[in-house]
């Protein structure tokens, strides 16, 4: 299967409500997955985290019981009930109870679901978050896997699996994958496809002699695996020589990227890209407009710079001061539950949208130069997505504030109309000066200092763009940026990498503002 990160999946994206995309959207994401492979209504679910992982303090609070309640309960993350799934479930005879208890993990960001549906059946499954709402089941019942939701696949679990594997194999059209795994005397056969099985082929292996069920996973993901070609580059350095050749910007590379990845055409793909960047205007202008939340620190602030300005209070700047309203507009959106776009994290989702959307006001760009912008910004974060990738859990902010810092300041020199080397240096310039930036969410809300760490991040954004247009060098290549950021985070304290038990979070203010709002 294609290891290629994809923009879509796994850089901009997913579109979503919630505070969070590792606690909220993976969380869901998850949670439908399992409610597929139940297979029918639910009537009980027990969840566990377990008590030395990142989210046995926080579940709550940055959006993961909302997010897997969501998930079981069918709701789509755009859909308004999110924001009260907790009633909806209650309302729906449902009962969904959490636990802190101990068992092996191998991830920080592990969550155990307990399914029972109404017949009685039962299911556990073992998921974990990877960060920006990508994620793995990894366990169904014993049965060790590998799901990431970007195919359809199909469970078939039987009591031997000698008389019916080959069966199998005849009669399932060609497909990504096909694995068989053991769990005691029991198999399960995990097949992978880019399209969904024929009705009548499962019923034909439903009827297979010691066949126990047949299971048929939709995906969750937007973009589907094994669809894809290959790649004309690889490594950044090749990249670089790719572009020069064929005297190509980064904003086409990132459209070439992903039409190998997923195989659509390029029309397809800018039309895709247009409708995230609609969503993400909409998320300011409701930002501006005004929001309210009751659980949430800070409330509407992002309509003070205008006012400000207009009063003579403050310098009078085309680009910085839109900056500073559009990035708090985007996380009051965020933090209101309001409808956002993750990119790359929903922590991190004022810095891309609203440096950009910013940069092009100023220059009057066009639709297509913003998907072209938002597409140079895509392929930073595909290559940031496959060395530390996007888990505050695991790395800090510097893999959410740092690397949508990189993003925005290569999608600001496509909008000036630099070339592909330049992007890549402002990339590289913005990130090294994000590194070592700690996670430290106060009172477990994605608001303090986040607000302020992501205008920093489109501030630096901004100013490595301009630097890298002017003539600077980067001086360090950004593949060698990205791993020192993977470098750092293994030197970094797991209490500040989203476990509000370091930095700021442990300050008298934020401990009295904790105790205020859980009350």
């Amino acid at each position: 299967m294609n290891s290629w990160p994809s923009i879509f999946n796994d850089v901009i994206g997913p579109v979503m409500r919630g505070p969070s995309s590792s606690h909220t959207a993976a969380s869901w994401r998850i949670a439908r997955i399992a409610s597929s492979i139940l297979n029918e209504p639910l009537q009980k679910a027990i969840i566990d985290f377990d008590k030395d992982g990142a989210w046995a303090s926080n579940y709550r609070e940055q959006g993961t019981s909302m997010g897997i309640e969501g998930g079981l309960l069918d709701l789509d993350i755009t859909d308004d009930r999110m924001k009260d799934t907790e009633g909806y479930a209650r309302a729906s005879g449902i009962a969904i109870s959490y636990q802190i208890n101990s068992f092996l993990t191998d991830h920080v960001n592990t969550v155990r679901l307990n399914l029972q549906g109404i017949s009685g059946k039962a299911l556990q499954l073992v998921g974990v978050s990877l960060g920006g709402g990508s994620f793995e089941v990894r366990e169904i019942n014993g049965f060790r896997v590998n799901m990431s939701g970007n195919c359809h696949e199909l469970l078939m679990f039987s009591v031997d699996a000698e008389p019916v594997e080959g069966i199998i194999k005849t009669l399932l059209p060609g497909g990504i994958e096909l694995n068989t795994v053991m769990a005691g005397k029991r198999t399960m056969f995990q097949y992978k496809s880019s399209y969904p099985v024929p009705d009548d082929v499962i019923g034909q292996l439903s009827e297979l002699p010691r066949m126990e069920e047949v299971l048929a996973v939709p995906p969750v993901m937007p973009i589907l695996a094994g669809k894809g070609t290959e790649m004309p580059f690889s490594t950044l350095a090749s990249l670089l020589d790719y572009a020069d050749n064929k005297m190509l910007d980064l904003g086409e590379l990132g459209l070439i990227y992903e039409g190998c990845v997923s195989g659509l055409h390029a029309d397809e793909l800018s039309l895709k890209m247009v409708e995230l960047v609609g969503i993400i205007d909409k998320s300011i202008e409701t930002g501006l407009a005004g929001t309210h939340y009751e659980d949430r620190i800070l409330q509407q602030q992002s309509h003070l710079v205008e006012q400000a300005e207009k009063q003579g209070e403050i310098p009078t700047d085309p680009i910085i001061n839109r900056i500073i309203a559009n990035v708090s507009a985007l996380m009051e959106s965020k933090s209101a539950l309001e409808v956002i776009v993750a990119a790359p994290t929903a922590g991190s989702c004022g810095t891309l949208g609203g440096t950009l959307r910013s940069v092009a006001d100023h220059v009057n760009a066009s639709t297509q130069d913003r998907v072209k912008a938002f597409y140079a910004a895509g392929i930073i974060g595909a290559y940031f997505a496959k060395g530390p990738g996007f888990s505050a859990e695991e790395h800090g902010c510097q893999v959410e504030c740092g690397a949508a810092s990189g993003m925005a300041a290569a999608g600001v020199v496509q909008l000036l109309g630099g070339s592909a080397k330049q992007a890549i240096g402002a990339a590289s310039m913005a990130i090294q000066n994000m590194i070592g930036l700690v996670c430290d969410p106060v009172a477990d809300r994605v608001e303090i200092p986040c607000l302020g760490k992501n205008i920093s991040a489109a501030v630096n954004a901004y100013s490595s763009a301009l630097m890298s247009k002017s003539g600077f060098e980067a001086i360090i290549p950004l593949d060698q940026v990205i791993q020192t950021v993977s470098n750092v985070s293994k030197l970094m304290p797991t209490c500040v990498k989203c476990t509000g038990k370091g930095g700021l979070a442990l300050t008298k203010t934020a401990l009295e503002l904790k105790e205020k709002l859980n009350q």
